[in-house]
């Protein structure tokens, strides 16, 4: 494997571990929190390997996400 390879499986593996972790810490299905997720800011920077900011735990992250996005968590009625 080379790096590329192995760099595109960490962020995969994030990705899932990120999700995860969103929709466990505010009780919404897996669904809601890969909308939350793909449609916030931070999956753009994950995606484009900003400041390294993915190489951070995914419960840093999940809370950046929350503290940096909130309006993404307003939950529509």
């Amino acid at each position: 494997m080379d790096d590329r390879v192995l760099e595109q499986f960490y962020q995969e593996r994030l990705e899932e571990r990120l999700i995860a972790c969103i929709a466990k810490k505010n009780d919404l299905s897996v669904e809601k929190a890969m909308d939350i997720y793909y449609g916030s800011r931070l999956a753009e920077k994950i995606h484009k390997g900003t400041g390294g900011v993915q190489y951070l735990d995914y419960k840093v992250l999940s809370d950046i996400l929350s503290d940096t996005e909130p309006e993404l968590f307003v939950m529509e009625e």
